[in-house]
């Protein structure tokens, strides 16, 4: 009997819309028409069917492998033919098995997938780079003989790593988002492997998941830290423009517990500053992390010095800012994006390093946002020391402790002299402009006067007299006049 219902006239059959297995419950469209319990059995299965066939070709592949290399050794001569068929073959059958579960379950992405793979089997296998360094075979030889331990699960365990390593060499193409996506279901896989398989307990798993991610990302780091395809090393150089250009913010601005004239604690901040800058030495996301950890502990420490009692997270964050403002680490964006893209994701969700690591992302999008606000400045103030025309004060000389360093006395002086050689260079440059101004005025009153006394009197030129002596000859009655008078002197 069908169930039905009736609702604003649409007659529903509820029989499609129960789950594909049976069970009684309601199937999703989302879930191929499973309910969610149902599904959820359906993909464990899938996966690790999925699983096992990875571990089935891996085992295939290896036998294949050392029979290829013992043929080539008792024939010198075919040695190149018969390698190059082996290689051909094992990339063939991996392109052609391997492949993610989410990919079994998406029937939009199978097609292209197909034709991924068709392409990626005609392509001509290229030899794999074998350059290591001291550090890498240092690496090598601590996963091969921690997996020692572990006698068959650790040989598994190593072949299945060495098999990802050389399909990730033939993934570099891809971006790096799909390269972090094949990295960390390569960490799923093998924890739920171990787990399952192996019957390792939990607190082993974990650090089973750190020597191989180790062991991984030592040989993956130069090809996935920074790549050339992302605007990673862009942002790299943006906050680091913007940190130096906040580098007169003080701890004060930013209600930081800290007091560096106590010797302790200026030790504890010059420790977290080093610890931070070492971050990016490193190059797995777990060595990275405990730089973080361990620069947080110092600030911890240097928190709970100042204060006499232990330090809250309120206290925290705003020192961590402080931190970063004060030691501005290299390619800081860079090492975030790394660690996200490639940390097993068990560190990340859970405990004090992922703790501790959320806080160093708020602290640099702090830092990216920052306004006068944020420092209880005005927008005038902000201005003026975002651009160096003037900085704050700074402690004045004799307000130091006996105990101060004389380099930071000096150094804080210096740049006291500074700040009162710009006051002065601004005033001066103020003045100049005035005097320009002043000068430039006279010059347009003095020549708009002219001007005016010229339209009022304008000038006439008349033209010039006739001269006497042309006159006198023109005078014909000159005889008939009388003689001149002559100058009398009287006597007495």
């Amino acid at each position: 009997m069908s169930l039905k219902s009736e609702r604003r006239g649409i007659h529903v059959d509820q029989s499609e819309l129960l789950c594909k297995k049976g069970c009684g419950y309601y199937g999703n469209p989302a879930w191929q028409g499973f309910c969610s319990k149902c599904w959820r059995e359906e993909y464990h299965k899938a996966r690790q069917k999925q699983i096992q066939e990875d571990w089935e070709l891996a085992e295939r592949l290896q036998r294949e492998e050392e029979e290829a290399f013992a043929s080539s050794q008792s024939s010198q001569g075919a040695q190149s033919l018969t390698f190059s068929k082996f290689e051909e073959k094992k990339t063939n059958e991996k392109t052609r098995k391997v492949t993610t579960v989410k990919k079994f379950f998406s029937a939009s992405s199978r097609v292209g997938s197909k034709k991924a793979e068709i392409q990626e089997a005609k392509a001509p296998s290229p030899s794999i780079n074998r350059q290591t360094s001291i550090e890498t075979d240092r690496v090598s030889k601590e996963f091969i003989e921690f997996l020692k331990t572990f006698h068959k699960t650790g040989q598994e365990i190593y072949k299945q790593t060495k098999l990802f390593l050389e399909a990730m060499h033939y993934k570099r193409d891809l971006s790096i988002e799909e390269q972090s996506e094949c990295t960390q279901d390569f960490y799923q896989s093998v924890a739920e492997r171990v787990q399952t398989r192996g019957k390792v307990p939990p607190e082993r798993v974990e650090k089973i998941m750190d020597q191989i991610e180790k062991y991984i990302m030592t040989r993956l780091y130069k090809y996935v830290f920074c790549p050339e395809t992302t605007d990673d090393e862009k942002k790299d150089l943006a906050i680091q423009k913007r940190i130096r250009a906040l580098h007169w913010v003080t701890p004060q601005m930013l209600c930081v517990p800290v007091n560096e004239e106590i010797p302790e604690v200026s030790d504890m901040v010059v420790k977290a500053i080093t610890d931070i800058i070492e971050m990016d030495s490193k190059r797995v996301p777990r060595d990275k992390l405990a730089c973080i950890t361990k620069c947080s502990k110092h600030i911890f420490n240097a928190i709970k010095i100042t204060k006499n009692e232990p330090a809250s997270a309120d206290d925290f964050l705003p020192t961590l800012i402080y931190i970063v403002l004060k030691g501005n680490p290299p390619r800081l964006q860079s090492n975030i994006q790394y660690i996200t893209r490639f940390c097993n994701p068990s560190r990340l969700m859970t405990g004090e390093d992922g703790y501790y690591f959320t806080n160093l992302c708020c602290a640099v999008a702090f830092i990216e946002k920052l306004d006068a606000q944020s420092l209880n400045l005005s927008q005038e103030d902000f201005d003026r020391y975002m651009s160096g025309q003037t900085s704050p004060r700074k402690q004045e000389s004799e307000n130091w402790s006996p105990d101060a360093c004389l380099g930071v006395k000096q150094m804080y002086k210096n740049l006291d002299l500074l700040s009162q050689l710009n006051e002065r260079q601004e005033r001066i440059m103020n003045e100049a402009k005035k005097l320009e101004k002043d000068l430039i005025d006279w010059t347009d009153g003095i020549a708009k006067e002219v001007q005016d006394i010229v339209e009022k009197y304008p000038l006439e030129i008349k033209p010039p007299n006739q001269s006497l002596a042309a006159i006198d000859s023109e005078n014909v009655e000159n005889d008939k006049l009388p003689p001149p008078l002559q100058p009398q002197v009287y006597a007495g």
